[in-house]
């Protein structure tokens, strides 16, 4: 069992509920991770007062990005192991000492990165590049390379 901030019923602060759950085993392409820290975000107080439905329904642990180390594997994972440093957006879990998270949404961290500077900023940088990378593939060529 591990330490987890729960939301059951739409509310304020007072909805946030502290109690021990159990994290399953990684499942295919899934991967363990124990948290060291998680982000803060708008979207979590949104799900939490009811704003927004939680995407997994009622109950939940809520936190959507969060930074860890990597604890176990689930089948089919190649590219990261036990023991690398990761950080990761959804789904949600991230208020918890460890959580399950696709594979594919880790971000293998770099040593001079610490566990707090991803968590916290990897909500906010990562749609950036994502919608940079849309608005760039979506122009045409400048006329020197068509």
């Amino acid at each position: 069992m591990v330490a987890a901030v729960r939301v059951h019923k739409p509310g304020g602060p007072e909805a946030l509920t502290y109690e021990d759950v159990q994290i399953a085993a990684p499942g295919q392409g899934q991967i363990k991770i124990k948290q060291h820290a998680c982000g803060v975000n708008f979207i979590d107080a949104y799900f939490r007062m009811g704003m927004y439905p939680s995407p997994v329904g009622m109950p939940f642990i809520a936190g959507n990005e969060s930074a860890g180390e990597v604890m176990a594997v689930g089948a089919g994972v190649t590219d990261v192991k036990v023991g690398d440093r990761v950080a990761f957006v959804g789904p949600l879990g991230g208020y918890a000492a460890e959580r399950l998270v696709p594979a594919d949404r880790a971000v293998k961290l770099p040593d001079n990165i610490t566990y707090e500077q991803a968590a916290g900023s990897i909500w906010s940088t990562g749609p950036i590049r994502s919608a940079r990378a849309r608005f760039v593939s979506s122009m045409p060529p400048p006329a020197a390379l068509a």
